[in-house]
């Protein structure tokens, strides 16, 4: 297993939340420990915020979409910084000296 970040007070909430509705500890241990950042547990918490209850698997699958949509996030910003080295690249040509 990885090295992950310890969990946001966000995180936290989301996971109170979940054993509030009834979901099994494991569960909410598995949710909160991957969507362990302020922005990707505050998403989490505003989808079951329109629902009383969800089946598990639906959960899962919410997990892993924003984990998706964050993946698809960092990937484009590492993108566009690389396109933008390039750029410089073009722009200035190498400084070899």
């Amino acid at each position: 297993m990885k090295n992950q970040k310890p969990r946001t007070e966000i995180s936290k909430q989301l996971y109170d939340i979940m054993v509030k509705r009834g979901y099994p500890e494991n569960l909410c241990e598995l949710v909160t420990r991957n969507l362990n950042t302020d922005f990707t547990a505050s998403r989490m918490i505003g989808y079951l915020s329109h629902y009383s209850y969800l089946p598990e698997v639906e959960v899962v699958d919410e997990m892993l979409a924003i984990l998706s949509d964050r993946n698809e996030f960092i990937e484009k910003k590492e993108s566009e910084k690389a396109q933008a080295a390039i750029n410089d690249i073009y722009r200035y040509g190498l400084d070899i000296e």
